[in-house]
């Protein structure tokens, strides 16, 4: 390809290695035929690494497959060599030149119905981005672990839970994701959240489980990839992740940061059905660690010294649009979209919007989005100034690193001082509201009424999908 210009990857169509041992890929370009797929290294893909991983994943799925193939089509050939012909009947007391051969060989067959036993996720202390153990199959003789498994994950049993969906580890529930079972039914893409990114973060010695953190020249870049949720939503684990992300970019040498995602969504806000499956067990102790740690998660924007860019690839949701008015700089593709549905989930504002929004997007429209839940498009929204610009969904991460290592080439101290001058007036006044904002939710999850109208809200939407 010309150097220079800018080429999108459609998908990626097969591997080898170079006479050095270095993987290459064959790259089918988008808008171009077969005919111009070409061979590249694997430091030239710097930004295409779904690609890679959704290509490994799926290659290691058939490789499976093909493995079973041939162990199954292997078995049945011994078999029917061990067991195929009849003997013929011997005559008594004749010995025949056969007559070792009595009886069919065994052969050792591998075991049916294959069942998957889910590998238990710690709750405390992530794993390296990339990293995890590999999958473990047990036949049918192994249901015990399969059952032992399940009770590992240690859900409280309570009949609303046991109505809405599958329980997860970390007390929530799985509400499956749509996007997901479209692209698995029309393109067969095998989903492993382990395998999507692989990255070794050599300047710090903090690991990650549900966010990535990539320390780029003269910025970090903090994605958040959730494993433990869908649509990258927020629980106070993840809340907490990206929190010492900031802190441990606040004391690096990174003139500003960058915030994005991976997937089609930027996020998904809080994980509802997590708030279900930990305020039905001890609400009152919950609801507390809840609302602190949405407390520390705003609080960490507000505190961070230096320039926060944001690059919205897709739907921002509840708390992950409200948060938006606390960084500096938003950039969103034409896909993306804004919704703070608050009232309709019976959820009061957070992340400060109770006060940005009405000062941003102005009262009569704050009140559409806070207490009707009205969706505000990209565009709509750069209009308005909750935006700052939009791009076309193609070129949108190339626009975005284009323009973040513009900034990046800027002084720091300047960057630094820039900042505390706007916001500086702000920062006393945004801490009031986070605080009163949060109390209010501690006393809406911790009031049966309150409560009840949560679950009322979510066991209907249920009903509807």
């Amino acid at each position: 390809m010309a150097s220079g210009d800018l080429y999108e990857v459609e998908r990626i169509v097969d591997k080898r290695r170079n006479k050095k041992g270095k993987w290459e890929y064959l790259i089918r370009w988008k808008g171009y035929g077969p005919s111009e797929d070409t061979w590249e290294p694997e430091h030239h893909l710097l930004h295409c690494e779904e690609f890679i991983d959704q290509f490994n994943a799926l290659r290691l799925h058939k490789d499976k497959r093909a493995r079973q193939a041939r162990s199954t089509s292997e078995q049945r050939r011994k078999r029917r060599s061990g067991a195929g012909a009849p003997l013929k009947p011997k005559k008594a007391g004749a010995k025949q030149p056969g007559d070792r051969v009595t009886k069919a060989m065994p052969c050792r067959t591998a075991p049916g119905d294959l069942q998957f036993v889910p590998i238990r996720k710690p709750h405390s202390g992530g794993v390296p981005n990339g990293e995890a153990s590999p999958l473990r199959y047990d036949g049918a003789a192994g249901g015990s672990r399969v059952d032992t498994a399940m009770q590992d994950l240690n859900v409280p049993e309570t009949p609303l839970l046991n109505e809405l969906a599958a329980t997860l580890s970390n007390g929530g529930m799985n509400l499956h994701s749509s996007v997901k079972r479209k692209l698995v039914e029309e393109k067969g893409y095998v989903f492993d959240k382990r395998l999507r990114y692989n990255v070794r973060q050599n300047e710090s010695n903090c690991r990650y489980r549900d966010i990535v953190v990539r320390k780029e020249e003269g910025f970090t870049h903090v994605l958040l990839s959730s494993q433990t949720s869908d649509n990258n939503t927020l629980t106070p684990e993840i809340m907490k992740e990206v929190s010492r992300a900031l802190s441990n970019a606040a004391a690096d040498d990174s003139k500003l940061l960058l915030l994005s995602a991976v997937g089609s969504v930027f996020c998904g806000g809080l994980d509802h059905s997590y708030l279900i499956g930990r305020l039905s067990t001890d609400r009152r102790k919950e609801s507390n660690r809840i609302a602190d740690a949405i407390r520390d998660f705003v609080r960490a924007f507000l505190h961070f010294r230096k320039p926060i860019v944001v690059a919205i690839n897709g739907p921002a949701l509840g708390l992950g649009a409200s948060i938006l008015p606390l960084c500096d700089i938003v950039w969103a593709s034409e896909k993306a979209w804004f919704q703070t549905p608050c009232a309709t989930v019976r959820l009061t504002p957070t992340g400060c919007s109770s006060y940005t929004f009405p000062q941003i997007l102005g009262v009569a429209l704050a009140n559409e989005m806070l207490f009707c839940g009205r969706k505000l498009t990209a565009q709509e929204a750069c209009s308005r100034g909750l935006v700052s610009q939009v791009f076309w969904p193609s070129t949108f991460s190339q626009e975005v690193m284009l323009r973040v290592k513009e900034m990046a080439s800027c002084s720091a101290v300047v960057l630094e001082e820039s900042k505390f001058l706007v916001r500086s007036f702000l920062k006393s006044v945004l801490e009031e509201v986070n605080e009163k904002e949060c109390q209010m939710l501690k006393q809406l999850w911790s009031s049966t009424k309150g409560l009840e109208s949560l679950f009322t809200y979510l066991q209907g939407k249920l009903y509807e999908a």
